[in-house]
């Protein structure tokens, strides 16, 4: 009955974005949505592996860049469609989610975050050296013609982006919800006591790196269309990494509702103070929201609902 309604909002918030389109002319309302359901896309794929399992990944940066260059290879190479680019990008970020779980999750803690990092610094380095898409210089991307049915293609994107944010938190519920959702809590718990119990925890890890790292990849996907520019800065920009770790911490990292509530509350705090002060204060403000949440609490937004909710007589 749940995942009923989950697919009925699912639904209803798609037709919603593209009722939006419709009515809408204000194209910086399509670049802001975009950015942020693009952060609700890369907050539930930081989710599945650094809060339901308990590994901290902080090579979003680099997961969301192969899915970017993978889609600029795709264009110079082929001229490829988008849903083409985005299918390629996921199964290329989800193959490299899972070779690098396999050499990574047996490291544990702050060594397995570093190792993510290190990733993240070893792809900029190979796409600053491959001139093919641009290298150190970057490389501009010309937009497709209008799609049907939508006055320009920011728009199209901002629909695109919807979809995808809803694939990704669906998939997200599935997860908390079935089997392998209780084998992630229970590696988050107390690896040692799963496996004692007969949990696959490698197999089980395995799968969060990749399912995790197809997803980051995939919200890098449309990125050369919105952007139209692509060079290592603006693919492998610190805020992917940061914002993705702060986003589910700040909304909660033990559902799939806490990414969604901390992407879209971070993200339009980001996009306001971009258009009202500077985009620079953007990382300051999401390192003084995240310091208060880890000292006021630690369980984010939904934790702390939980703890006022079980205060109230009954």
């Amino acid at each position: 009955m749940r995942g009923r309604w989950l697919l009925v909002v699912a639904a209803a918030l798609l037709v919603a974005a593209f009722a939006v389109t419709r009515t809408v002319d204000n194209r910086y309302v399509y670049f802001a949505g975009y950015g942020i359901l693009q952060y609700v896309v890369l907050a539930t794929a930081w989710n599945i592996l650094g809060g339901y399992t308990g590994y901290v990944n902080f090579g979003t940066g680099g997961f969301f860049a192969l899915g970017v260059y993978s889609s600029v290879f795709l264009i110079r190479a082929v001229n490829a469609p988008l849903p083409v680019q985005i299918v390629v990008a996921g199964v290329v970020a989800g193959l490299l989610g899972l070779g690098i779980g396999y050499l990574t999750l047996r490291l544990r803690g702050v060594f397995f975050s570093i190792s993510t990092l290190a990733l993240a610094v070893v792809l900029e380095t190979m796409m600053v050296n491959w001139e093919y898409v641009g290298g150190a210089r970057g490389t501009s991307i010309i937009r497709p013609a209008p799609m049907p049915f939508f006055g320009n293609y920011a728009s199209f994107l901002f629909v695109v982006m919807a979809l995808l944010a809803t694939g990704a938190v669906t998939l997200a519920w599935i997860i908390e919800h079935s089997k392998i959702g209780r084998g992630f809590a229970a590696i988050r718990d107390n690896e040692e006591a799963a496996e004692c119990m007969g949990v696959p925890t490698l197999r089980l890890k395995l799968l969060a790196t990749t399912v995790s790292g197809a997803l980051m990849g995939i919200a890098g996907a449309p990125f050369p269309y919105y952007l139209t520019f692509v060079d290592p800065i603006s693919a492998f920009n610190l805020s992917y990494a940061v914002n993705s770790l702060a986003m589910p911490m700040v909304g909660g990292t033990t559902s799939w509702l806490g990414p969604v509530i901390g992407a879209v509350l971070l993200g339009t705090v980001q996009q306001l103070a971009t258009v009202t002060i500077s985009s620079e204060l953007n990382l300051l403000i999401v390192g003084l929201v995240l310091v208060a949440f880890v000292v006021l609490a630690p369980e984010g937004i939904l934790g702390l609902v939980r703890r006022v909710a079980r205060r109230k007589p009954a």
